[in-house]
């Protein structure tokens, strides 16, 4: 491990101390940052999640994970996209920069806006349910935010103003940012004592993140339409964003305004809103069938015996296929374990003798010719020499 690397990093509050290198180990030249590690892990639990979900959504798994994988890169590209147009003084005169993403400078609602264009125009592609998938994939939101924010740990960013509070934490890292950034803070109301501890929010954010799973989870059995986990989701992560945002020392700004705490906000008010309209249909229709979710309809469990059937035909071709490659090589007799018709392969058997033919009226009567020939003279044929009587006079030979 390289010293010069270690970032210090304490919680005075709480006694303890740590000594981080945002680097995980390397090989050659290629190096494995924990902050690229720990987004790495996060996007691919709530894969894991989203897979093992999606039947419950009533989504086909192989369909959604290719509009999830869509959304994976489009979420990438978008949350650095995001960071840098906000960040464009870091990154205008050294362009290359803007790939390191190991080094952190990801925005999760760039994140968030990329992933849903990319994976719902996939989706749509794909012929998968929109809101069913947003469900499940504002679930995996959830996991990827709560993972990855120890990534901003790591690299000792996404802290808040002073605090007083026992988890406070500081360091040199945080003391110099602090120093350098003094002037535009004051200008947010922002007073800050680079030396006392500070918020961390990226703890804020991971708690929050992790607790709102646990209540979606268990709500998702008893949601009233599809579409409502992502309404909550967007309501929940909205409410506690804008409130982080506020204490946060590192925000996007457009002038003197908060990008993320605006679009936190923003994203809030709308989820609550279309979920009070959208519920208060439901109890005013007062149809159980009304907007029910896809996995509840018959038209889901056609889906599926459509995709089963889809399944089995495709095995068949391919079985058929792979008997037809094997019927084209020749077979060896001596290693040959199939078992054959006697018709096509007739076994190899002893000639048999001819049957002996029954002796016609004719030779039958030639024979006896021959074995009366043969007698004796002194033993004439029984009745030779007598007449028939009734007919005197007649001769031998008439």
């Amino acid at each position: 491990m390289n010293a010069i690397l270690l970032n210090t990093v304490s919680f005075p509050g709480l006694g303890l101390e740590f000594d981080l290198n945002p680097v995980m180990f390397e090989i050659g030249p290629v190096r494995v940052t924990w902050y690229g590690f720990l987004i790495a892990m996060g996007m691919l639990l709530a894969m894991l999640f989203a897979y093992w979900k999606a039947p419950k959504f009533g989504i086909i798994r192989d369909k959604l994970m290719d509009a999830a994988l869509g959304g994976l890169i489009g979420g990438i590209v978008g949350a650095r996209l995001y960071y840098v147009a906000f960040s464009w003084e870091n990154y205008k005169d050294d362009l290359l920069s803007i790939f390191m993403t190991w080094n952190g400078g990801l925005a999760i609602y760039g994140g968030l806006i990329g992933g849903l264009l990319v994976g719902l125009l996939i989706a749509k592609l794909r012929k998968v349910r929109l809101l069913p998938a947003m469900d499940i994939v504002c679930m995996g939101f959830l996991i990827g935010q709560c993972i990855g924010r120890w990534g901003n740990f790591v690299n000792i960013e996404a802290f808040g103003g002073n605090t007083d509070l026992p988890w406070g934490m500081t360091g040199p890292t945080i003391v110099s940012y602090l120093q350098e950034h003094r002037s535009a803070l004051d200008t947010l109301g922002m007073e800050i004592d680079p030396s006392s501890p500070v918020h961390p929010c990226f703890l804020y954010e991971s708690l929050w993140c992790a607790l709102g799973f646990v209540l979606l989870y268990f709500y998702m059995k008893r949601r009233k339409f599809d579409g409502e986990i992502f309404l909550l989701y967007s309501a929940w992560y909205g409410v506690g964003r804008f409130m982080i945002e506020g204490l946060r020392t590192d925000s996007l700004l457009i002038g003197n305004i908060r990008v993320s705490q605006l679009l936190a906000g923003l994203f809030a008010f709308a989820a609550v809103l279309l979920w009070i309209i959208i519920t208060g249909r439901i109890r005013s229709h007062h149809d159980p069938e009304y907007l029910k979710p896809y996995v509840q309809t018959a038209a889901w469990q056609e889906e599926c015996a459509a995709y089963e059937e889809k399944l089995r035909l495709s095995d068949e071709k391919r079985a058929a296929r792979k008997a037809a490659r094997k019927g084209v090589k020749p077979v060896n007799p001596e290693s040959a374990t199939e078992v054959v018709e006697i018709e096509d392969y007739p076994a190899q058997k002893e000639p048999e003798a001819a049957p002996e033919e029954a002796p016609s009226a004719e030779g039958e009567a030639a024979e006896n010719s021959e074995n009366s020939a043969e007698s004796s003279p002194e033993e004439p044929a029984e009745g030779a020499g007598q007449q028939p009587a009734g007919t005197p006079g007649q001769e031998d030979g008439e």
